[in-house]
């Protein structure tokens, strides 16, 4: 078994670790979830890096298919949790309004099925093109397109409250985060 170039691993960690953890956030929801799936996808790097081509390539897709194994796991909960998070709704907190829009993006995201979080992450939060998506995540173009599609009207359904509480990327103060959220859930139907 060949060892890994250490050199490569420290650049690209260096250059796009921090997108690669934003990612992992996004998939997630938490940063300690995010933390450990990015040490898994850099464990299965590691392991196979004699095979490996393009380490950042391997290293974005092993992170989306660990999610999405993840998301399957945990199904069971999926129902379970909206009961646990009506209990604590109602908790005031000091927390700015980028840091709530970002909560409730997060939460948005968490209620979308698998196939459709990861699409909107990739396609909207990380930017990349709907043949690079389908890529990604090992499906058609067409799937891409009916699962952002999908996905971005049911943000917007689950969104669609936010004017009437404040909580807006208006309120956000125009934040990096806001300015996504807003090209989310606002994107039209002919740009997707």
């Amino acid at each position: 078994m060949a060892e890994p170039d250490t050199s490569v691993l420290e650049q690209l960690l260096a250059r796009r670790g921090d997108d690669l953890m934003r990612a992992a956030v996004a998939l997630t929801g938490r940063r300690p979830e995010a933390e450990d799936l990015l040490q898994a996808a850099l464990e299965r790097l590691l392991r196979n890096w004699p095979k490996v081509s393009d380490p950042e390539a391997y290293l974005r897709r092993t992170l989306y298919n660990l999610a999405a194994d993840n998301w399957r796991r945990r199904g069971r909960w999926r129902a379970k949790l909206p009961l646990v998070r009506d209990q604590y709704r109602d908790i005031p907190t000091d927390a700015t309004a980028a840091v709530d829009l970002r909560d409730a993006l997060v939460r948005a995201l968490d209620q979308l099925p698998p196939q459709q979080r990861a699409v909107v992450v990739l396609r909207y939060w990380e930017q990349l093109s709907e043949a690079q998506t389908a890529e990604l995540l090992g499906c058609s173009e067409g799937a891409v397109k009916s699962a952002a599609s999908r996905g971005l009207q049911r943000l917007r359904d689950l969104t669609g409250a936010w004017q009437d509480t404040g909580l807006s990327p208006a309120t956000a103060g125009g934040s990096r985060p806001a300015a996504r959220l807003n090209a989310i859930v606002n994107v039209t139907e002919g740009t997707q």
